[in-house]
C-alpha cells in the first residue's frame, strides 16, 4: 500500500524519498554535515550547497579526469543528471562525440529526458550541455525513444568510498536509474560515475544504504579517482513502489505511466 503524503501545496519532491526512519535521518545529518563542510570560499560555488547537489570549484579538472579513465572512451552513449556541477561532464561527453540523455528537472514531463545529439546542436557543446541551452539544442523523448546507456554519470550531496551514494533527499536519482533499467537502458555493464568536490568523499560504509540506492563505481574528484568494487549483494536498482507516496507518484508522468501498466489485468 502507497503512502499518502502530507505538505505544502506545490512542494517540488526535493525531500520525501521514502523508507526506513533510521536510515533517512542518518542520511539527513550527513547531508547537513558535508552541506556545511562545503559552506566555504574556494570550495563551493554559488549558489551556496544547502539543500543543493552542491557546485564546486574544480568540476571542470574532476570532467578532465573522468575523460581519462577506461569507461570513457568505449561510452558512445551516456545518461547524466541535469545539475550544473556536472555540466563540464556533458559538455565533453558532446565534444567527445557521445550522446547525451540528460534527465528532465524532477523528471516532470511526460517525456522525462532531454536527448542531445552531437551531431544535432542548435548550439557549441557548452551552450547545448547546458540546463537552458538543452531547451535549444535537445528535445524531449520518452522511455521508448532512448538506447541503451554505457555510463551513468551522477550528481551526490556526498559519496562514501565503498559506493555508496547520498543525494538531496527526494530520491529521484535513484528512481532515473531504476526506471531506466526496468526498461532494459542500463545492465550489470553499465557504469555509475560521479564528479565531486573531496570534500564531498565519505570514508567507506559511512552512508547507510536501502536496497533502491544507487550504487557509485567510480569516483572522480580534481585530484584522484576512487573505483569502488560492487559487492556480492549488488543488483540492478528497482522501483520500490511502497516507497513512493501518491504525491511523489503523480507528480512524475513517468511513474503514473508505469503504475498504470501494472495494474493492467
Amino acid at each position: 500500500m502507497v503512502r499518502k503524503a502530507t505538505g505544502a501545496r506545490g512542494r517540488r519532491h526535493d525531500a520525501d524519498a521514502g523508507g526506513d526512519r533510521g536510515v533517512l535521518a542518518a542520511k539527513a545529518a550527513l547531508r547537513e554535515q558535508v552541506w556545511a563542510d562545503l559552506d566555504r570560499p574556494g570550495v563551493a560555488r554559488f549558489p551556496k550547497p544547502a539543500n543543493r547537489i552542491p557546485n564546486f570549484v574544480g568540476a571542470e579538472a574532476a570532467a578532465r579526469r573522468l575523460a581519462q579513465v577506461e569507461e570513457w572512451a568505449p561510452a558512445t552513449t551516456l545518461k547524466s543528471n541535469p545539475d550544473a556541477r556536472q555540466w563540464p561532464v556533458r559538455q565533453r561527453a558532446l565534444q567527445d562525440g557521445k550522446v547525451v540523455y540528460m534527465a528532465v528537472p524532477r523528471l516532470a514531463e511526460a517525456d522525462p529526458f532531454f536527448l542531445l545529439d552531437p551531431a544535432h546542436l542548435a548550439d557549441d557543446p557548452r551552450t547545448a550541455s547546458s540546463i537552458k541551452g538543452a531547451g535549444r539544442s535537445a528535445r524531449t523523448v520518452g522511455l521508448d525513444a532512448l538506447q541503451p546507456v554505457d555510463l551513468v554519470v551522477t550528481g551526490c550531496v556526498g559519496v562514501d568510498e565503498s559506493g555508496g551514494r547520498l543525494g538531496k533527499g527526494g530520491g529521484f536519482s535513484d528512481l532515473e536509474l531504476a526506471v531506466a533499467a526496468e526498461a532494459g537502458l542500463v545492465d550489470a555493464r553499465t557504469a555509475v560515475v560521479t564528479t565531486v568536490h573531496e570534500r564531498q568523499v565519505l570514508r567507506a560504509g559511512v552512508i547507510p544504504m536501502s536496497p533502491h540506492d544507487v550504487h557509485v563505481d567510480l569516483i572522480v574528484t580534481p585530484e584522484r579517482v576512487v573505483r569502488c568494487p560492487r559487492s556480492s549483494e549488488w543488483t540492478l536498482p528497482r522501483i520500490e513502489w511502497g516507497d513512493l507516496t501518491e504525491e511523489k507518484i503523480a507528480a512524475i508522468p513517468v511513474l503514473a505511466g508505469m503504475r498504470r501498466a501494472r495494474r493492467r489485468p
